[in-house]
Protein backbone atom coordinates (compact mmCIF):
# COMPACT_ATOMS: atom_id res chain seq x y z
CA UNK A 1 0.00 0.00 0.00
CA UNK A 2 1.74 3.36 -0.98
CA UNK A 3 0.81 6.34 1.25
CA UNK A 4 1.67 9.77 1.12
CA UNK A 5 4.35 11.14 4.52
CA UNK A 6 1.58 14.01 5.38
CA UNK A 7 5.14 16.38 6.28
CA UNK A 8 6.84 15.71 3.37
CA UNK A 9 4.22 15.00 0.41
CA UNK A 10 6.43 12.29 -0.79
CA UNK A 11 4.80 8.70 -1.32
CA UNK A 12 6.34 6.07 0.73
CA UNK A 13 5.12 2.05 0.26
CA UNK A 14 4.65 -0.15 3.03
CA UNK A 15 3.37 -3.94 3.21
CA UNK A 16 1.29 -6.25 5.42
CA UNK A 17 1.13 -5.36 9.05
CA UNK A 18 3.68 -2.40 8.25
CA UNK A 19 0.94 -0.66 7.21
CA UNK A 20 1.20 2.65 9.71
CA UNK A 21 -2.29 4.18 10.73
CA UNK A 22 -3.77 6.60 8.42
CA UNK A 23 -6.41 9.21 6.93
CA UNK A 24 -8.05 8.41 3.90
CA UNK A 25 -9.63 10.89 1.39
CA UNK A 26 -13.28 10.68 -0.69
CA UNK A 27 -13.54 13.18 -3.52
CA UNK A 28 -15.18 13.70 -6.31
CA UNK A 29 -12.33 13.88 -9.33
CA UNK A 30 -11.89 16.70 -11.25
CA UNK A 31 -10.99 16.60 -15.04
CA UNK A 32 -7.75 16.87 -14.34
CA UNK A 33 -6.09 15.33 -10.72
CA UNK A 34 -2.53 14.67 -9.60
CA UNK A 35 -0.87 11.26 -10.89
CA UNK A 36 0.95 9.37 -9.42
CA UNK A 37 3.59 9.97 -12.01
CA UNK A 38 2.96 13.46 -11.11
CA UNK A 39 3.87 13.63 -7.81
CA UNK A 40 6.73 11.45 -8.68
CA UNK A 41 8.57 13.86 -11.21
CA UNK A 42 7.78 17.52 -9.37
CA UNK A 43 5.01 18.19 -11.95
CA UNK A 44 1.90 17.94 -9.57
CA UNK A 45 3.43 20.58 -8.01
CA UNK A 46 2.45 22.67 -10.28
CA UNK A 47 -1.10 21.72 -10.88
CA UNK A 48 -4.19 23.08 -9.75
CA UNK A 49 -5.60 19.55 -8.00
CA UNK A 50 -1.83 19.42 -5.74
CA UNK A 51 -3.83 22.49 -3.41
CA UNK A 52 -6.54 19.07 -2.69
CA UNK A 53 -3.36 17.20 -1.65
CA UNK A 54 -1.65 19.77 0.24
CA UNK A 55 -5.23 20.28 2.19
CA UNK A 56 -6.00 16.64 3.03
CA UNK A 57 -2.15 15.98 4.06
CA UNK A 58 -2.63 19.40 6.15
CA UNK A 59 -5.73 18.03 7.53
CA UNK A 60 -4.12 14.77 8.62
CA UNK A 61 -1.32 16.13 10.06
CA UNK A 62 -3.25 18.78 12.45
CA UNK A 63 -5.67 15.17 13.48
CA UNK A 64 -1.93 13.56 14.51
CA UNK A 65 -2.09 11.29 11.30
CA UNK A 66 1.77 10.94 9.71
CA UNK A 67 0.36 9.26 6.16
CA UNK A 68 -2.97 9.69 4.42
CA UNK A 69 -4.39 7.82 0.99
CA UNK A 70 -5.33 9.58 -1.88
CA UNK A 71 -6.92 7.48 -4.90
CA UNK A 72 -5.66 9.69 -7.68
CA UNK A 73 -1.77 9.70 -6.61
CA UNK A 74 -1.30 7.00 -4.45
CA UNK A 75 -1.69 4.48 -7.36
CA UNK A 76 0.06 3.77 -10.59
CA UNK A 77 -2.49 3.24 -13.07
CA UNK A 78 -0.20 2.74 -16.03
CA UNK A 79 0.13 -0.93 -13.95
CA UNK A 80 -2.81 -3.09 -14.98
CA UNK A 81 -1.91 -5.31 -11.92
CA UNK A 82 -1.81 -2.61 -9.14
CA UNK A 83 -4.88 -0.91 -10.57
CA UNK A 84 -6.58 -4.78 -10.05
CA UNK A 85 -5.57 -5.02 -6.25
CA UNK A 86 -6.15 -1.27 -5.26
CA UNK A 87 -9.84 -1.79 -6.88
CA UNK A 88 -10.23 -4.78 -5.06
CA UNK A 89 -8.23 -3.78 -1.69
CA UNK A 90 -10.18 -0.41 -1.70
CA UNK A 91 -12.96 -1.54 0.11
CA UNK A 92 -10.76 -2.48 3.03
CA UNK A 93 -8.33 0.33 2.66
CA UNK A 94 -11.08 2.58 3.88
CA UNK A 95 -12.54 0.44 6.57
CA UNK A 96 -9.12 -0.23 7.81
CA UNK A 97 -8.48 3.88 7.85
CA UNK A 98 -8.32 5.91 11.32
CA UNK A 99 -10.45 8.53 9.62
CA UNK A 100 -11.86 9.57 6.06
CA UNK A 101 -12.13 12.61 4.68
CA UNK A 102 -15.16 13.27 2.62
CA UNK A 103 -14.24 16.81 0.40
CA UNK A 104 -17.70 18.09 -1.23
CA UNK A 105 -16.10 21.07 -3.43
CA UNK A 106 -19.45 22.07 -4.20
CA UNK A 107 -20.67 22.95 -0.86
CA UNK A 108 -19.94 25.62 1.77
CA UNK A 109 -21.28 25.93 5.36
CA UNK A 110 -23.63 28.31 6.18
CA UNK A 111 -27.54 27.86 6.71
CA UNK A 112 -27.98 25.92 3.64
CA UNK A 113 -25.97 23.31 4.30
CA UNK A 114 -28.87 21.02 4.07
CA UNK A 115 -29.95 22.07 0.68
CA UNK A 116 -26.26 21.91 -0.43
CA UNK A 117 -25.74 18.66 0.68
CA UNK A 118 -28.95 17.38 -1.09
CA UNK A 119 -27.29 19.05 -4.25
CA UNK A 120 -23.97 17.62 -3.61
CA UNK A 121 -22.38 15.68 -6.71
CA UNK A 122 -20.24 13.18 -4.04
CA UNK A 123 -23.63 11.82 -3.52
CA UNK A 124 -24.29 10.85 -7.02
CA UNK A 125 -20.93 8.92 -7.84
CA UNK A 126 -20.57 5.20 -7.45
CA UNK A 127 -17.26 4.90 -5.77
CA UNK A 128 -18.27 7.32 -2.93
CA UNK A 129 -20.91 4.51 -1.45
CA UNK A 130 -18.26 2.77 -0.36
CA UNK A 131 -15.98 5.45 0.85
CA UNK A 132 -19.07 6.65 2.86
CA UNK A 133 -20.05 2.94 4.05
CA UNK A 134 -16.62 1.45 4.92
CA UNK A 135 -15.08 3.78 7.22
CA UNK A 136 -16.10 3.98 10.97
CA UNK A 137 -14.94 7.82 11.19
CA UNK A 138 -16.19 10.14 8.02
CA UNK A 139 -15.85 13.88 8.61
CA UNK A 140 -17.23 16.00 5.80
CA UNK A 141 -15.38 18.96 4.34
CA UNK A 142 -16.61 21.99 2.19
CA UNK A 143 -15.04 23.79 -0.84
CA UNK A 144 -12.37 25.28 1.55
CA UNK A 145 -11.95 22.55 4.36
CA UNK A 146 -14.35 23.75 6.70
CA UNK A 147 -15.68 20.83 8.92
CA UNK A 148 -19.03 20.68 8.25
CA UNK A 149 -19.85 17.56 10.51
CA UNK A 150 -19.27 13.91 10.61
CA UNK A 151 -21.36 10.88 9.61
CA UNK A 152 -22.88 10.60 12.98
CA UNK A 153 -24.08 14.14 13.25
CA UNK A 154 -25.49 14.44 10.13
CA UNK A 155 -27.08 10.91 9.50
CA UNK A 156 -30.44 12.06 9.29
CA UNK A 157 -29.66 14.70 6.13
CA UNK A 158 -27.33 11.96 5.00
CA UNK A 159 -30.02 8.72 5.21
CA UNK A 160 -32.36 10.97 3.28
CA UNK A 161 -30.15 11.52 0.42
CA UNK A 162 -28.75 8.11 0.27
CA UNK A 163 -31.50 5.87 1.21
CA UNK A 164 -29.69 4.24 3.84
CA UNK A 165 -31.47 3.28 6.76
CA UNK A 166 -28.36 2.12 8.97
CA UNK A 167 -24.56 2.47 8.62
CA UNK A 168 -23.47 0.79 11.52
CA UNK A 169 -25.64 -2.71 10.05
CA UNK A 170 -25.34 -2.08 6.77
CA UNK A 171 -23.17 -5.11 5.85
CA UNK A 172 -26.58 -7.80 6.56
CA UNK A 173 -28.77 -5.61 3.69
CA UNK A 174 -29.54 -8.47 1.23
CA UNK A 175 -28.45 -7.92 -2.05
CA UNK A 176 -30.87 -6.09 -3.31
CA UNK A 177 -31.06 -3.59 -0.66
CA UNK A 178 -27.65 -2.53 -1.33
CA UNK A 179 -27.89 -2.95 -5.03
CA UNK A 180 -30.68 0.12 -4.51
CA UNK A 181 -28.05 2.26 -3.19
CA UNK A 182 -26.01 2.03 -5.99
CA UNK A 183 -28.90 2.51 -8.64
CA UNK A 184 -29.19 6.33 -8.84
CA UNK A 185 -25.31 6.21 -8.86
CA UNK A 186 -23.16 6.95 -12.02
CA UNK A 187 -19.44 6.14 -12.91
CA UNK A 188 -17.52 7.63 -15.26
CA UNK A 189 -16.41 4.29 -17.38
CA UNK A 190 -20.06 1.51 -17.33
CA UNK A 191 -17.38 -1.12 -15.62
CA UNK A 192 -16.52 0.97 -12.58
CA UNK A 193 -20.47 0.22 -11.68
CA UNK A 194 -19.87 -3.31 -10.91
CA UNK A 195 -15.80 -2.55 -10.05
CA UNK A 196 -17.44 -0.34 -7.38
CA UNK A 197 -19.22 -2.77 -5.39
CA UNK A 198 -16.91 -5.65 -4.90
CA UNK A 199 -15.99 -4.65 -1.12
CA UNK A 200 -19.19 -4.19 -0.10
CA UNK A 201 -20.43 -7.77 -1.27
CA UNK A 202 -17.06 -9.28 -0.10
CA UNK A 203 -16.16 -10.77 -3.40
CA UNK A 204 -13.14 -10.43 -6.01
CA UNK A 205 -12.81 -10.31 -9.41
CA UNK A 206 -9.78 -9.06 -12.25
CA UNK A 207 -11.20 -5.41 -13.55
CA UNK A 208 -11.66 -6.08 -17.13
CA UNK A 209 -11.99 -2.67 -18.70
CA UNK A 210 -13.66 -2.80 -22.11
CA UNK A 211 -16.05 -5.40 -21.29
CA UNK A 212 -19.04 -2.96 -20.47
CA UNK A 213 -21.88 -4.08 -19.03
CA UNK A 214 -20.50 -7.85 -18.71
CA UNK A 215 -18.90 -6.52 -15.43
CA UNK A 216 -21.97 -6.45 -13.66
CA UNK A 217 -23.01 -9.44 -14.96
CA UNK A 218 -19.90 -11.23 -13.51
CA UNK A 219 -19.91 -8.97 -10.43
CA UNK A 220 -23.75 -10.67 -9.72
CA UNK A 221 -22.24 -14.41 -10.47
CA UNK A 222 -19.73 -13.97 -8.04
CA UNK A 223 -22.02 -12.77 -6.06
CA UNK A 224 -24.06 -15.99 -6.83
CA UNK A 225 -21.06 -18.22 -5.59
CA UNK A 226 -20.88 -17.10 -2.49
CA UNK A 227 -24.87 -16.51 -1.72
CA UNK A 228 -28.14 -17.85 -1.42
CA UNK A 229 -29.57 -14.38 -1.15
CA UNK A 230 -32.96 -14.85 -3.79
CA UNK A 231 -33.40 -11.38 -3.83
CA UNK A 232 -30.64 -10.49 -6.38
CA UNK A 233 -33.36 -12.13 -8.74
CA UNK A 234 -35.93 -8.74 -7.78
CA UNK A 235 -34.86 -6.89 -9.77
CA UNK A 236 -37.20 -4.78 -12.44
CA UNK A 237 -36.99 -2.97 -15.65
CA UNK A 238 -40.80 -1.72 -15.45
CA UNK A 239 -39.77 2.03 -13.29
CA UNK A 240 -36.59 2.57 -15.19
CA UNK A 241 -37.18 4.09 -18.41
CA UNK A 242 -34.65 2.90 -21.78
CA UNK A 243 -34.76 3.74 -25.03
CA UNK A 244 -34.38 0.23 -25.76
CA UNK A 245 -35.57 -3.06 -24.52
CA UNK A 246 -33.30 -5.31 -22.75
CA UNK A 247 -33.23 -9.27 -22.75
CA UNK A 248 -30.94 -10.15 -20.04
CA UNK A 249 -32.68 -13.50 -18.51
CA UNK A 250 -32.21 -13.89 -14.82
CA UNK A 251 -29.73 -11.17 -14.17
CA UNK A 252 -29.98 -7.72 -14.34
CA UNK A 253 -27.66 -5.67 -17.04
CA UNK A 254 -27.05 -2.35 -14.16
CA UNK A 255 -27.70 -1.30 -10.18
CA UNK A 256 -30.44 1.20 -11.95
CA UNK A 257 -33.06 -1.72 -12.15
CA UNK A 258 -32.70 -2.18 -8.37
CA UNK A 259 -34.08 1.36 -7.67
CA UNK A 260 -37.17 0.82 -5.94
CA UNK A 261 -36.18 -2.52 -3.83
CA UNK A 262 -34.63 -0.20 -0.67
CA UNK A 263 -37.24 -1.52 1.71
CA UNK A 264 -36.42 -5.33 0.52
CA UNK A 265 -35.32 -7.30 3.56
CA UNK A 266 -33.97 -10.91 4.12
CA UNK A 267 -36.68 -13.28 5.65
CA UNK A 268 -35.58 -15.37 8.37
CA UNK A 269 -36.84 -18.62 8.80
CA UNK A 270 -37.75 -18.09 12.03
CA UNK A 271 -40.46 -15.54 10.10
CA UNK A 272 -41.75 -17.55 7.71
CA UNK A 273 -43.84 -20.23 10.75
CA UNK A 274 -45.62 -22.69 8.40
CA UNK A 275 -44.95 -26.11 6.93
CA UNK A 276 -44.03 -25.25 3.52
CA UNK A 277 -40.69 -23.44 4.79
CA UNK A 278 -39.58 -26.79 6.87
CA UNK A 279 -36.67 -28.39 6.56
CA UNK A 280 -33.11 -27.03 5.36
CA UNK A 281 -33.02 -24.80 2.62
CA UNK A 282 -32.16 -25.39 -0.58
CA UNK A 283 -29.20 -24.07 -2.32
CA UNK A 284 -28.98 -22.81 -6.21
CA UNK A 285 -26.72 -22.46 -8.48
CA UNK A 286 -26.18 -21.21 -12.23
CA UNK A 287 -25.21 -23.53 -14.09
CA UNK A 288 -23.99 -23.76 -18.11
CA UNK A 289 -27.67 -24.69 -19.04
CA UNK A 290 -29.06 -21.73 -16.72
CA UNK A 291 -30.44 -21.28 -13.00
CA UNK A 292 -30.83 -24.49 -10.67
CA UNK A 293 -33.07 -23.35 -7.91
CA UNK A 294 -36.25 -24.54 -5.38
CA UNK A 295 -38.36 -22.49 -5.08
CA UNK A 296 -42.03 -21.96 -3.37
CA UNK A 297 -44.94 -20.84 -5.33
Amino acid sequence: MRLINTSTLTLEMFFGEAVPDYAILSHRWNDVEVSFQDLQNGEGEQMAAYSKIQRCCAQAQFDGWQYAWIDSCCIDKTSSAELSEAINSMYSWYKESQVCYAYLADIRRGETLQDDLRGSNWFTRGWTLQELLAPSSVVFFDTNWNDVGTKGSLVDIISEITGIGDFVNFEGACVAQKMSWMAKRETTRVEDSAYCLLGLFNVNMPPLYGEGEKSFMRLQLEILKTSDDESIFAWSEDDVYDSYVHTTGLLATAPKYFMNLGNVRPLKRTDRGNEFFSGDPQPFSMTNKGLHISLYL
